[in-house]
């Protein structure tokens, strides 16, 4: 997701789209630790994009936007 993506979606959205987005980095380090995880790029675009969604959250909070 792009950040003008993520910024468009409402807080419920954001915070369900972000509670699914840590399920999915917990089943890639699952899929690593099993060695069944093909693409070890995966692992960081996850991180990247919960980041994006926690600092899009921070900043709401903030009222910087």
């Amino acid at each position: 997701m792009k950040v003008n993506e993520i910024r468009a979606l409402g807080n419920e959205e954001l915070l369900k789209r972000l509670e699914e987005a840590h399920q999915e980095l917990f089943n890639l380090r699952f899929r690593l630790a099993t060695r069944q995880l093909v693409n070890h790029r995966e692992l960081p675009k996850a991180k990247k994009k919960i980041a994006r969604m926690e600092t899009i959250i921070r900043e709401r909070e903030l009222g910087i936007r």
